[in-house]
């Protein structure tokens, strides 16, 4: 069973909102943002609640919040784990090279994410008809946002 950010009973049945589609596709970008501009302590706590948030949007009804999830996943998992090993041969008191890989990192996630931002609200984003369980009904046309 999906976990939906908002999905409600209607006349024609159970409806996954576009709207909340679109929220729930920008959050891991927002959470991006956010957690490398304040790393001390955010870029932790995000760490661990950016897998729940994944979990969460990558098998979303809409297929487009999975793969805009993947993608912002993918970019902050693979910025974070290369400036780990980089930061492991970076002697104790070596703090001007750790504000450097800082800066190198800020500068990769925040513009994609951004770009990534941009692309999701153009995007245009349909309501979708669900069964009991949550999924997709097959064969339906979505209703515009």
């Amino acid at each position: 069973m999906h976990i939906l950010e908002q999905s409600e009973d209607t006349a024609i049945g159970k409806v996954a909102r576009g709207s909340s589609a679109r929220r729930a596709a920008a959050l891991m970008n927002y959470g991006n943002i956010i957690s490398i501009l304040v790393p001390f302590p955010l870029l932790i706590f995000w760490f661990g609640a950016s897998m729940l948030v994944y979990a969460m949007n990558r098998h979303h009804p809409d297929p487009k919040v999975g793969h805009y999830t993947q993608q912002a996943a993918s970019r902050f998992y693979g910025v974070t784990g290369f400036f780990i090993v980089i930061a492991t041969f970076i002697p104790g008191d070596g703090w001007f090279w750790h504000l450097i890989a800082w800066i190198l990192a800020l500068s990769i996630l925040v513009p994609w994410s951004i770009v990534d931002l941009r692309r999701i609200y153009r995007d245009q984003w349909m309501d979708i008809a669900l069964d009991e369980n949550g999924h997709p009904l097959s064969g339906q046309i979505p209703a515009s946002v």
